[in-house]
């Protein structure tokens, strides 16, 4: 049976995100069928919405969520009804190499639902992320889903589904940051300043902040930054490095993904520290470094994806450390809207006025 629901499509490039009705399957096999709570409007959704990712128009947007699971497929064991779930798009299959080698936040093989979500008259949606989350029910591969506990506040705790792990697992997982180390993050939007977050989590002691906002610098400040550097008007590198003593940082994240940042990056770091990109380049950028500087330095030049999390490991563990307050995972809710308020929620990313807004279902 199809379930008709409100959903937010975009039909064509840059077209408008409008809530339409849509229909979900009941799960089939290793599927589960959710009814979402909330929904964080990220960039990735507006990256779909332009064109940024494929062009397999109409897209069902939304993938930061927080639902109850409704229903399952034959042969799920992990989720049940009446589960309260953080949605991932890391589904692991269990069995490629990655998986096999005991490293499946490296799965080559991640798992969506097989069936297809439609629109009225059966046009096949492509759902954001394999998730598509701004509606009022969705249909997932049940290992998509990551249960936690009922009594976080689903707004804040979604957000670990992309932006908020992106960022965290960045500097906890692939930078491998330690106690006692120092921090550069460059770029303060989300996905900065929960580096930031992070950071300060695993015990930095020293965490510099780098944007061209002074209104994202003080909420950096506000999420455990202990410095920060507005780079219209300082030389970031040149600043990092007398924050730490002329050495440079242990671990500088370029949470922007431009060559210029990851070349800020790569010159603010200390000699054998580590380079960590999560910001997300597009397809035309290039980066040119000598050579002989690339070998000079030594240390680790590394690639972040989602945060390299594995969200049955990381999603519960970070949930618990949001209750225990150690992790203020509602400084990240800007605010809270309605499901036809998407649009304008694209606006105020844009203008960087929120890091997030959260659609309530």
């Amino acid at each position: 049976m199809a379930h008709s629901v409100k959903g937010v499509v975009v039909m064509e490039k840059d077209g408008p995100a409008s809530v339409v009705t849509i229909n979900v399957p009941d799960p089939g096999p290793g599927e589960a069928l959710v009814d979402i709570l909330t929904c964080g409007v990220c960039h990735t959704d507006l990256h779909y919405k332009q064109g940024g990712i494929s062009d397999d128009y109409p897209f069902l947007l939304g993938h930061e969520a927080t639902g109850v699971v409704s229903a399952v497929g034959e042969g799920v064991t992990n989720v049940q009804p009446g589960d309260r779930v953080i949605l991932n798009w890391r589904a692991v299959c269990g069995q490629c190499r990655a998986c096999l080698r005991g490293r499946p936040q490296y799965c080559f093989n991640t798992h969506n639902a097989a069936q297809k979500m439609t629109l009225k008259d059966g046009t096949e949606l492509s759902p954001a992320l394999g998730i598509g989350a701004f509606a009022e029910k969705t249909l997932v591969a049940a290992g998509q889903c990551t249960k936690v506990d009922v009594s976080a506040d689903p707004a804040a705790v979604g957000l670990l589904g992309c932006g908020i792990m992106a960022g965290i697992g960045a500097a906890i997982n692939t930078g491998n940051v330690q106690r006692g180390d120092s921090v550069a993050v460059i770029g303060c939007g989300g996905v900065g300043i929960a580096a930031i977050a992070g950071s300060k989590l695993a015990g930095a002691t020293r965490i510099i902040a780098v944007d061209i906002d002074n209104r994202k610098l003080e909420l950096a400040r506000g999420l455990g930054a202990t410095d920060v550097i507005n780079s219209t008007e300082t030389d970031p590198v040149e600043e990092i490095r007398r924050l730490t003593d002329g050495n440079g940082a242990d671990v500088v994240i370029d949470a922007v993904g431009r060559p210029e940042t990851y070349r800020q990056a790569f010159y603010a770091r200390d000699l054998a520290g580590t380079v960590v990109l999560v910001g997300v380049p597009t397809p035309e950028m290039k980066l040119e470094l000598p050579l002989l500087d690339v070998f000079g330095r030594g240390g680790s030049l590394k690639s972040s994806w989602y945060g390299d999390c594995l969200p049955s490991r990381d999603f519960p563990m970070l949930v618990s450390h949001y209750q225990q307050g150690n992790l203020d995972l509602d400084a990240f809710v800007t605010e809270r809207i309605s499901i036809d308020e998407v649009e304008d929620a694209f606006a105020k990313m844009h203008d960087g006025v929120v890091l997030r807004s959260v659609v309530e279902l």
